[in-house]
């Protein structure tokens, strides 16, 4: 697999841009819409939180480990939500999206769909990603329903995996795309994007 290194990936309404500390204050417009960070099983962070939130993605992508994008609106440049390759591990061509969010106004529109096209695209046909996963909480129905919306297969629950934001202790649903299923999935993501709406 190729070295996991800073890009912009764009299509559609949006553009994926390398995460920096000028999006901070974009980042906290968006989680303000719909208070996301109140959401017992999310990682968005609270207000006075989100520069930490971003050094910490950043420390990630200096240790090769993670690679943090802002999502914008592709016309205004407006912050949407933030989303990142994680758990990168290049003796085996893998990698997982994760880090996931976006300000409830968007949630249920072509932005995440057109996002993991995006970030799905480069890691099979740039990177040469032999398998893409995601990860989410057990209490995370509605993470869980859009990763199988694009295709993904669960693979399990890992229990007793992750600590919660709260304190508790989450069970995390792993789920994965292998190469081989990748230019199915596409065409799918591609229908989904184009199909006309009723």
């Amino acid at each position: 697999m190729k070295p996991v290194l800073p890009v912009t990936l764009a299509a559609g309404p949006i553009r994926l841009v390398p995460l920096a500390l000028d999006h901070v204050p974009g980042l906290q417009a968006a989680a303000a819409d719909g208070a996301l960070w109140t959401l017992r099983f999310t990682s968005v962070p609270a207000f006075d939180e989100t520069r930490g939130y971003v050094e910490a993605a950043l420390q990630g992508q200096a240790a090769g480990h993670r690679l943090p994008f802002a999502v914008l609106d592709a016309a205004s440049g407006e912050v949407l939500g933030s989303t990142s390759y994680h758990d990168i591990v290049p003796a085996i061509a893998r990698v997982e999206i994760g880090y996931t969010w976006y300000a409830r106004r968007v949630q249920r529109s072509a932005v995440n769909t057109t996002a993991k096209l995006l970030l799905l695209t480069h890691a099979f046909e740039t990177l040469g990603a032999q398998l893409v996963g995601w990860r989410t909480d057990n209490y995370n129905h509605a993470s869980q329903r859009a990763i199988e919306r694009l295709g993904a297969r669960r693979d399990g629950v890992l229990r007793h995996h992750a600590l919660r934001r709260d304190g508790t202790v989450r069970d995390t649903v792993m789920y994965s795309l292998a190469a081989g299923e990748w230019p199915e999935v596409k065409a799918h993501l591609n229908w989904q994007l184009t199909r006309p709406r009723p």
